[in-house]
């Protein structure tokens, strides 16, 4: 009996979804034995017409990490959905857009401008950008298109499953193979995390204050972190109480608070604004000035609440599904 085939690909992101399946360490020589890898690019040579000779559905699982950022990474997305069984969005980028998506607080041109000519480190005079496509001596190279916006996988195509994290877990990883392949097939949609806030998980959950009034908000680097106090108590801003536990609180335990890498739980639907009305009706000041002084301790609110999750934010750039997302033969 052939064993089920499994791929794993990389779009817009890190590698560090790649690294954590590396990291399953001796776990790993379990599931080789249990299944055949037929597509992982960091790791072994592959052709793009090896995957369009793949039978549809013939591939049981799909690991896709990252974003869906340019033309290419969204044709390998829908290819890999129409021969996929089941489509897994790997870490934070597939999940929720991940760092990438906050490329979406600009426009793709001023992206361009910026990168190519106006960064201090670019010398440009003739502001020469990359050209889709160009021809030289017969050959006709082509690079990909670069869209206008970063968008998760779902916002692309069709996905079965979500296993946050960035990266995620390797328990998380090892959990999630073990379950598919012994056919306890969870729910579509289902995130294969614990349902409930990072809070639950962390040592420090008995010192998170029910009654708190922000008189500033700190970053790690201005002040000497309690490592036994809620962060909160201490005025720094920690995700943890929008966010789903499952990553064992690495970040907490490390006396760093929670950046929101595994997005929201499912009673959540807006992370970001979850953790910021929190915050802000808990500010001791009441008047405009006071509230703005409080806020000047959150330079870069974006990057602070929608870390991970600006592309699924309902405040900006809503992505139509309907029109973007890639056929699929499900």
């Amino acid at each position: 009996m052939s064993k089920p085939k499994v791929a794993f690909y990389w779009c817009a992101s890190c590698g560090g979804c790649e690294e954590t399946v590396v990291d399953l360490a001796e776990d790993i020589l379990g599931v080789v034995e249990k299944v055949d890898i037929v597509l992982w690019p960091v790791a072994m040579d592959f052709k793009y017409k090896d995957v369009q000779a793949m039978a549809d559905k013939s591939i049981f699982a799909t690991l896709l990490n990252g974003a869906i950022r340019s033309s290419e990474q969204e044709e390998m997305a829908g290819l890999l959905r129409r021969k996929s069984q089941y489509l897994i969005a790997y870490g934070s980028c597939a999940h929720l857009g991940g760092i990438p998506s906050l490329a979406n607080q600009f426009e793709r041109e001023q992206i361009l401008k910026f990168n190519y000519e106006d960064a201090p480190t670019v010398v440009n005079e003739a502001k020469v950008r990359p050209q889709l496509k160009f021809e030289e001596n017969g050959r006709h190279p082509h690079l990909p298109e670069l869209r206008n916006v970063v968008r998760s996988l779902d916002q692309v195509v069709d996905v079965d499953f979500y296993i946050p994290g960035c990266p995620p877990t390797p328990n998380l990883t090892k959990a999630a193979f073990a379950a598919l392949l012994s056919g306890q097939i969870p729910p579509k949609g289902a995130v294969l995390a614990p349902d409930t806030a990072l809070c639950e998980e962390c040592s420090r959950k008995a010192s998170k204050p029910s009654d708190i009034a922000f008189t500033e908000f700190k970053r790690t680097h201005q002040k000497l972190l309690d490592p036994a106090k809620c962060f909160l108590a201490q005025g720094v801003v920690c995700m943890g109480p929008a966010t789903r536990s499952g990553c064992g609180a690495q970040c907490t335990e490390g006396n760093m608070p929670c950046t929101g890498c595994f997005g929201p739980t499912s009673r959540v639907r807006d992370q970001g604004a979850k953790i910021l009305s929190s915050l802000c009706a808990n500010i001791e000041a009441k008047d405009e000035a006071g509230i703005n002084q409080v806020l000047e301790g959150i330079p870069d609110p974006v990057g602070t609440f929608y870390r991970y999750g600006l592309a699924k934010s309902l405040l900006r750039r809503k992505v139509n599904l309907s029109a973007n997302r890639v056929p699929s033969s499900k």
